[in-house]
């Protein structure tokens, strides 16, 4: 819906915006379908599909990373083309325009794709039956060979960290000029005694960031805490079965809500953008108004 809608462009943002928020969309919708759906869902309610054959279990390993690295990169992209509208105003003519912003996206999913190959080479089948290869175990290099704890590192480095403080720091930043700026032009507009559409436009978008950019943050903190805890404790990660321990439930939790942070976005959207809840009502009523229209009866002449 939030593709559907963004995309006709109908929504008051620039198309700079459009874009970003497009391809979020759609990285978001992905990481639902491979990582939800395909990978969580149809792992556990159907364990003889397709997708539990050793090779496709690996490939869709692959696309769940691939994803969710799109997912948190396009929204650091994202933040810092805010940050130069909002603090560079030199670059902000160069580098906030759709050429730019489609150049960044399509590097950013690139490498996202890239990043995550060697994924599908640490996997070997759990069991062969009839000839047939079947689940995912993680081979013992991984474990034991240092390239393969260097690229465990690099993948955690990469996603969350860098861009959670990245987000963080071009928040500060962003808040830190905004509220030096909105000062000195509240002081030249009360001597002037006229409304301000600049900063009346420039609060939309900076809410609109700021929601997106809070919810990632929020929702990725627990993960990022669960991997310090590991990796501070000396412990590993849970493996085991039994749902009614504490550490399945942490972990868990964890995992819930990294992939919930890729389904919140359009109710985000629908919160801080009236233009966006506008065209979202007109969408859904579509359907009824159009039968409403074609079962009118013809007043007679």
């Amino acid at each position: 819906m939030a593709i559907i809608i963004l995309s006709r462009e109908r929504c008051g943002l620039s198309r700079c915006i459009t874009y970003y928020l497009v391809a979020i969309a759609v990285a978001d919708f992905f990481v639902i379908v491979m990582a939800v759906i395909l990978n969580r869902i149809a792992g556990i309610y159907f364990r003889n599909s397709i997708w539990s054959v050793t090779p496709s279990c690996a490939l869709s390993t692959v696309l769940v990373y691939a994803t969710r690295d799109a997912s948190v990169w396009l929204t650091v992209a994202f933040t810092a083309d805010r940050f130069v509208a909002i603090c560079c105003q030199r670059l902000k003519t160069r580098y906030c325009t759709e050429k730019t912003a489609s150049l960044v996206i399509g590097i950013v999913c690139a490498l996202s794709c890239m990043k995550n190959i060697p994924f599908y080479f640490i996997y070997q089948p759990l069991y062969f039956l009839d000839g047939v290869a079947w689940f995912c175990d993680i081979k013992i290099s991984y474990y034991n060979w240092p390239i393969w704890q260097t690229y465990d590192w690099l993948d955690r480095i990469l996603t969350p960290f860098v861009p959670f403080l990245l987000i963080l720091l071009l928040n500060a930043l962003t808040v830190k000029h905004i509220l030096l700026a909105s000062r000195a032009r509240k002081r030249l507009r009360a001597a002037e005694n006229r409304q301000d559409p600049e900063m009346a436009n420039r609060k939309k978008s900076i809410v609109l960031l700021f929601t997106i950019s809070l919810s990632f943050l929020l929702l990725w903190v627990t993960y990022v805490a669960h991997f310090l805890y590991v990796q501070i404790a000396g412990e590993a990660y849970f493996t085991g079965l039994d749902f009614n321990d504490p550490q399945y439930i942490f972990q868990e939790t964890t995992n819930m809500l990294q992939l919930l942070s890729s389904c919140t976005n359009i109710f985000i959207y629908a919160v801080t953008q009236s233009k966006f809840r506008h065209e979202l009502k007109n969408t859904l009523m579509h359907p009824f108004t159009t039968l409403a229209v074609r079962f009118k009866p013809v007043k007679e002449q």
